[in-house]
C-alpha cells in the first residue's frame, strides 16, 4: 500500500465531506487541505474530489447494483472512500485495483468500522470483475448521467444534445491552472522562471490569451515566484472577456460587477497609465481587498454600487463598461463540479432578471457611442442569448466584435457574441456579448 496514496485520499475525503455536509466549495475546501502536500498528493486528491463530484450519480448506482439492500453509506467519509475506490477503479488506469480496494476498505473501516469495511471491500471487488468483462465507462456517460435532470435539459436546449454530451464529459480531471502575466511581452520570461521553480511541473503558453499560460502539476501558486505581483491566477477564459474589451492606452473603463479584481488586474495593466479602471461591486470588502492588490493604483478606483438602488454617484463617461454579471456558474462546471448541487430550473429565471436589471443600470455610465461586454461563466441561454435579446433596444445595439482572433474562435466573422466551450477551446464555458451604448 502507497503511503502517497493513503494521504491524497484521507485529504480528499475531508474535502468531500465537506461539500456535501457543509455545502462547501470543492477548491476553496481543496486549498486548505492540500497546503501541505506535495505535488503529486494534491495532484491525485484534486483528480479524485473532482472526478467523485462529476460522477457521483453514476458511481453510487453501479456499486448499489451489488448491494443487497440497494443502498451506499449514509456516513459521508465512508461514502466518500467507497466512491473514491470507485472511481479509481472504473477511471484511473495508473492505480492497481488492489490498491484502490485497500486504501477504500481502510478508509470506510477507520470511519464506520471493520464490518462495512468488508461490505465495501465486497462490492468494489464485484465492480472491478464486472468492469473484466464488460466495456468500461467513459466519464462522458458518467458525467451525463450524473447531471441533474434539469441541467441536462437545460444544457441540450442550449448546446444540442451531443453538445450537452461534450460539455458535461469535458476534461482533464482536474482542469489546468491559468496564469495572467501583466506584460505580454514578459509572458515566456515568466514561463522559464516558473519551470525552474516548480521541478515536474509543466508551463505553456496559452493559445487564446497573449498575457496566459497553462500549468499543470504545479501544486500551490502562492509558493511560486511572482504571485499576485507580476502574475495572477485567472483562467483562461476569464482573459479572453478582459481582452475581447479590446482597449488601449487611455482607455475609461468601468468594470461594474468586479468581484475579486482579477479582470480589472488585467484591465488596468492594459489601460496604461493615461487610462483609468473603475471596479464597482455591491460590496465594500471585495473593493478594499482589489484596491489593496491593485498592480496599478494611479489608474484604479472603487466604489460599492447597488445597481438595483443607484449609480454610485459616477459619471456617464466611460468609453467602455463591462458587466461580469452574477450567474448560474454552470460554465465552470468542469472546475466547480459541486455547483449542480447548488443549482435548480428555478434559479435561471431570477438570475435572468437580474442580469438585465444590472446591464441595463450600469450602460448608463458608457459615454455616447461608448461599449458595453455583457458576459457571464454559464452557457445556457436563459443566461445568454435571451438576456442579449431582452437588453437589445434602441439604447443598446448589438455590435460585432472587430477583433480577427473573436471571428477565429467562433469560425463567424464579426460576430456580436460568442462562446467559449471546454470541449472547442479547452476553457471553461463563457458567453460574450457586445453592444454600442446610445
Amino acid at each position: 500500500m502507497s503511503d502517497s496514496i493513503g494521504i491524497a485520499r484521507v485529504r480528499a475525503a475531508k474535502v468531500l465531506e465537506r461539500v456535501w455536509v457543509d455545502s462547501a466549495f470543492a477548491a476553496a475546501a481543496l486549498d486548505t487541505e492540500l497546503a501541505e502536500l506535495d505535488t503529486r498528493d494534491a495532484g491525485l486528491a484534486t483528480e479524485l474530489v473532482y472526478g467523485v463530484l462529476r460522477t457521483q450519480a453514476f458511481l453510487e448506482s453501479e456499486l448499489s447494483a451489488f448491494a443487497k439492500s440497494g443502498r451506499l453509506f449514509d456516513d459521508p467519509a465512508a461514502l466518500a472512500h467507497v466512491l473514491m475506490g470507485a472511481y479509481t477503479i472504473a477511471f484511473l488506469d495508473r492505480i492497481p485495483v488492489f490498491a484502490a480496494v485497500s486504501e477504500a476498505v481502510a478508509g470506510v473501516t477507520a470511519a464506520i468500522g471493520k464490518q462495512p469495511g468488508g461490505f465495501s471491500n465486497a462490492i468494489l471487488r464485484a465492480y472491478a470483475k464486472k468492469l473484466e468483462t464488460e466495456a468500461r465507462p467513459t466519464l462522458e456517460k458518467a458525467a451525463l448521467e450524473s447531471a441533474p435532470g434539469w441541467l441536462r435539459g437545460a444544457l441540450r436546449r442550449s448546446l444540442g444534445r451531443k453538445g450537452a454530451e461534450l460539455f458535461l464529459g469535458a476534461g482533464p480531471i482536474p482542469p489546468p491552472l491559468g496564469i495572467a502575466v501583466g506584460d505580454a511581452q514578459k509572458r515566456d520570461e515568466w514561463i522559464e522562471k516558473l519551470r525552474s521553480a516548480s521541478e515536474g511541473a509543466v508551463f505553456e503558453p496559452s493559445a487564446l490569451s497573449a498575457h496566459g499560460i497553462i500549468a499543470r502539476g504545479a501544486g500551490s501558486p502562492q509558493r511560486l515566484p511572482g504571485f499576485e505581483r507580476e502574475w495572477i491566477v485567472q483562467e483562461e477564459g476569464a482573459q479572453v472577456i478582459a481582452l475581447a474589451c479590446d482597449i488601449g492606452a487611455g482607455s475609461a473603463v468601468l468594470d461594474a460587477c468586479g468581484g475579486r479584481g482579477n479582470k480589472a488586474w488585467l484591465l488596468s495593466q492594459l489601460v496604461g497609465d493615461s487610462g483609468s479602471v473603475i471596479v464597482a461591486d455591491k460590496f465594500p470588502d471585495k473593493i478594499e481587498r482589489w484596491l489593496a492588490r491593485a498592480p496599478f493604483p494611479a489608474r484604479t478606483s472603487g466604489v460599492a454600487v447597488d445597481w438595483s438602488v443607484g449609480l454610485g454617484g459616477l459619471e456617464p463617461n466611460r468609453d467602455v463598461v463591462l458587466i461580469d454579471a452574477p450567474c448560474s456558474g454552470i460554465g465552470t462546471l468542469r472546475r466547480r463540479p459541486e455547483i449542480a448541487r447548488f443549482r435548480d430550473a428555478e434559479n435561471l429565471a431570477a438570475l435572468s432578471a437580474e442580469q438585465i436589471a444590472i446591464t441595463k443600470s450600469a450602460a448608463r455610465l458608457a459615454k455616447p457611442g461608448g461599449r458595453l461586454i455583457y458576459a457571464v461563466c454559464s452557457v445556457l441561454t436563459e443566461e445568454c442569448e435571451a438576456v442579449v435579446a431582452a437588453l437589445t433596444s434602441d439604447t443598446l445595439v448589438p455590435e460585432p466584435f472587430k477583433q480577427p482572433w473573436v471571428s477565429a474562435l467562433t469560425d463567424t466573422p464579426g460576430p456580436t457574441s460568442f462562446r467559449l466551450l471546454p470541449q472547442r477551446h479547452g476553457t471553461d464555458g463563457y458567453f460574450v456579448a457586445q453592444f454600442r451604448v446610445h
